[in-house]
């Protein structure tokens, strides 16, 4: 849009929006009672590509404080994150439950 002295000039001025970061998501596992430690381990390095030390360290932590941050990610990641987990788990027979929370 142009104010009235630049169009008396010729020249066009640009209105610039400012582009807001993406909304982020944290991924969640939840603890339960039945899913084995180590299956926890597991996932968080086959879903969230985690060495095993830190796998380790956010299974402990969903342990003792009934959750962990598995990552975060952008909406349409989190969402086939959660699901990919959720669909594993079921079919490993396993009730863990993963969850997708804005960061």
């Amino acid at each position: 849009m142009s104010s009235d002295s630049d169009s008396k000039h010729g020249l066009k001025t640009l209105d610039r929006t400012k582009t807001q970061e993406p909304t982020s998501y944290k991924v969640l596992l939840l603890n339960d009672d039945y899913t084995p430690m180590d299956f926890v381990t597991h996932i968080l390095q086959k879903f969230f590509h985690k060495s095993r030390e830190e796998a380790e360290t956010i299974m402990l932590q969903v342990h003792h404080d009934g959750r962990g941050i598995a990552g975060i990610f952008n909406y349409e990641t989190a969402e086939t994150k959660v699901h990919l987990v959720n669909t594993y788990s079921d079919q490993q027979k396993h009730p863990l439950q993963c969850i997708m929370e804005q960061a």
